[in-house]
């Protein structure tokens, strides 16, 4: 019964604990008026099912619900709307059952409509997109504050992102389909779906537990007919708006006709007669993506007198319809700055970019914003996408950032030959700048100088070869890479551990995962076999990437191999392809470092930490006083390496390099000149050609080649971080 207001009150009106008899099992929060979203899992928990049945339960399948904080001890009843159960499904596209362990998997939502309107006091709750800043609460399925879990995100791996759970808590079942609250935004960010644990073993506090959620965007992707969900109610820009609005709607019969159909729209009910330009912001407003569906239908509603765009000189009091139209995108902005597409262009859009597989999104968003301070982590092109959407043109360029990213992705995609998904692409830009007030000449001129800016990359295709193009925002050609996030066990001996791919211009890819701890034998021969069945090496070989978290960087990773059971002999990744050693570790402090770093490595140094640095005040003063070495050379007795590694890691360091027995001023001479001239890109090819020299010397045994490590952290991307350990994987 909420009894004041509190900076939690909109979850607590919005908060549903999903019952099993007397038992809650899950949770899910209200929508719409009558509208919970939940958890297709905890659904079939509280009908008795298995908890990841895929039936669509019937009319006659009842959920009962409370709202604990509107009416404590009240049952309602829902039952689930047909269209809109989504049971968990291994894939994006199709509706095949999850395989046992494989995260994270898609779907597992469902809408449960009431049969009744919900007690007095209830509303729906406000969404937005997460952030990877602020701090956000769980609630457990009672409603009981006291198991209130606090959680930061971590990184995406859509259609997930994991959270960091603070404080030490304990994670238990229950809290599945509940909303993840943003107390500082005041607003749900995502719907808790499962939890990691730390297996029983581990030692108290050691590492964090993980939490995952459904973002908002995956919602809205999964669920296209959910009514848009509510925001909090934005303040700058309003009074802006009702003055823009006031020029556009001059009359009463207009108010009330563009509030009847914002309502429709945004699937609210209308206030009939008693609409006015102040209720009808308030109902765009407080709407996710209410503002640019408002600028939609308001620009019909100029007036004929206006209407002429070429108009220099209007009547005295009027104005043109340009002008007209450009006011009330500038308040549109000023008041939701980073949406700029209604409902439909966003859900068009999102299902053409799913069949686009050219176009690197990191590169994407380097290209269109290069003088971005800080651009934001992606892993698809509809993040990089959501991203571009809240830059607002730059003087200069008529075409908004968003704009250009599809442009961009439409040149990429047509380069292949394939008219579609390109020619839909370009007709959406067409109609999205239309609306927008973009002139149509500069997007065709945009698009020419695109195309023009791809076309010396062509080139002939050699001797009656095919012709290859890389258009601007594509994948240049590169190697694949094979990103092991390797767990080793407390003996350091056995390991369990998930593979990732990046190839062929696909967003990163879970190839295996193996919960069950293993030798380093079987790690290198999984890793043989995602190399056969998931890459293709062509023209380059596979980068070998392993993630470890910094207190084991001392594995000697990149002379692991496997045994020789086969005609071709034992695998060893460190001398066929490039293997180096990564980190999962990075806190702020050293991400800044890291970003520093970044900066400077067109003129990156080189500096040397030997045995006069194993101090570790004294190698953390000469990091600090190096701040922009890009390249650091350890060399010192193989008992300090641990240490002086993770300095470099904290300090930020990108790569460094390292022999694991040897030592001495002999060894800093040709590990430099090893480096010496080389482009920071190069390292890890010049670092594979010296263990295979050492390997085809066998009687040399002092060649530097032998047990030479590195550390490569370099600006690129990182494989979505699942796991913070040993597998636990619960549904809560």
């Amino acid at each position: 019964m909420i009894t004041g207001v509190g900076p939690d009150t909109p979850l607590q009106q919005s908060f549903a604990s999903v019952r099993h008899g007397e038992r809650a099992v899950g949770a899910g929060v209200l929508v719409a008026e009558r509208l919970v979203l939940t958890c297709a899992h905890v659904v079939n928990s509280a009908l008795g099912r298995a908890r990841f049945d895929q039936d669509t339960p019937g009319p006659a399948d009842t959920v009962t619900l409370r709202l604990p904080h509107v009416a404590a001890g009240v049952d309602l009843t829902a039952r689930v709307v047909r269209e809109m159960w989504r049971p968990p499904r291994a894939a994006a596209a199709g509706s095949g059952p999850v395989d046992p362990g494989r995260v994270p998997y898609h779907g597992d939502l469902a809408v449960l409509e009431l049969t009744a309107p919900p007690p007095q006091g209830a509303e729906p709750a406000p969404f937005l997109q997460h952030t990877y800043a602020g701090e956000t609460i769980a609630l457990w399925a009672s409603g009981n504050p006291l198991p209130t879990l606090r959680a930061v995100p971590r990184v995406s791996a859509p259609p997930w992102f994991a959270l960091d759970v603070l404080g030490g808590a304990q994670v238990t079942e229950g809290f599945s389909g509940g909303p993840l609250w943003d107390r500082a935004r005041q607003a749900v960010v995502g719907l808790v779906v499962a939890v990691h644990r730390a297996p029983e073993t581990a030692a108290c506090g050691s590492l964090p537990a993980t939490m995952y959620a459904l973002s908002v965007p995956a919602v809205e992707a999964e669920l296209p007919t959910l009514p848009p969900p509510s925001v909090p109610t934005a303040r700058r820009g309003v009074q802006q708006l009702l003055h823009a609005l006031e020029r556009v709607l001059t009359g009463r019969e207009a108010v009330l006709d563009c509030e009847r159909r914002l309502a429709a729209r945004l699937g609210r009910p209308s206030v009939g007669p008693a609409a006015d330009l102040d209720r009808l912001v308030g109902l765009a407003v407080g709407v996710r993506r209410g503002i640019p569906e408002l600028l939609d239908l308001a620009g019909e509603y100029v007036h004929p007198a206006h209407a002429d765009p070429y108009e220099l000189r209007p009547l005295p009091g009027l104005h043109t319809a340009r002008e007209d139209r450009e006011r009330l995108r500038r308040a549109a902005r000023t008041v939701r700055p980073g949406e700029y597409l209604t409902t439909r262009q966003r859900r068009d859009l999102s299902g053409l970019l799913a069949h686009c597989t050219r176009t690197d999104p990191r590169v994407l968003l380097e290209t269109v914003l290069p003088h971005a301070p800080e651009l934001p982590a992606v892993t698809g092109l509809a993040d990089a996408m959501d991203a571009l959407e809240g830059f607002g043109s730059t003087a200069g360029a008529p075409v908004a950032p968003l704009l250009q990213g599809v442009v961009r992705i439409s040149v990429a995609e047509r380069a292949t030959g394939a008219c579609y998904p390109a020619e839909d692409l370009d007709a959406w830009v067409e109609r999205v700048a239309a609306r927008s007030g973009v002139d149509a000449a500069a997007v065709h001129q945009f698009r020419a100088d695109v195309e023009a800016a791809a076309a010396p990359a062509r080139g002939n295709g050699g001797l009656g070869g095919a012709v290859h193009p890389v258009p601007v925002g594509a994948v240049r050609p590169a190697a694949p890479r094979v990103q092991v996030e390797l767990l080793p066990a407390p003996t350091g001996r056995r390991f369990t551990y998930q593979i990732w791919t990046l190839a062929d211009g696909q967003a990163h890819r879970l190839a295996l995962v193996r919960d069950a701890e293993a030798g380093s034998e079987q790690v290198v021969d999984d890793i043989r076999r995602v190399l056969r069945t998931e890459v293709r090496e062509d023209p380059e070989t596979a980068l070998v990437e392993y993630f470890l978290p910094a207190a084991w960087l001392g594995l000697d990773v990149d002379a692991w191999e496997s045994p020789d059971s086969d005609e071709d002999g034992p695998f060893a990744p460190g001398i066929t392809r490039r293997v180096v050693v990564r980190t999962t570790e990075r806190s702020r402090e050293s991400y800044a470092g890291w970003k520093q770093r970044t900066a400077a490595l067109p003129a990156a140094k080189r500096l040397v930490l030997d045995h006069r640095h194993t101090d570790r005040k004294v190698a953390r003063a000469q990091l600090e006083v190096h701040r922009d070495a890009g390249t650091v050379i350890v060399c010192c007795d193989p008992h300090h390496h641990g240490m002086l590694l993770r300095q470099c890691v904290q300090a930020g360091v990108h790569t460094v390099l390292w022999h694991r027995a040897e030592h001495g001023e002999r060894l800093v001479k040709d590990l430099l000149a090893l480096v010496d001239g080389a482009n920071h890109t190069e390292v890890p090819e010049v670092v594979r050609l010296e263990r295979a020299k050492a390997m085809a010397e066998p009687e040399s045994a002092a060649h530097p080649g032998r047990r030479l490590s590195l550390l490569y952290d370099a600006p690129d991307h990182r494989p979505p971080q699942l796991a913070p350990d040993a597998w636990v994987l619960t549904q809560p």
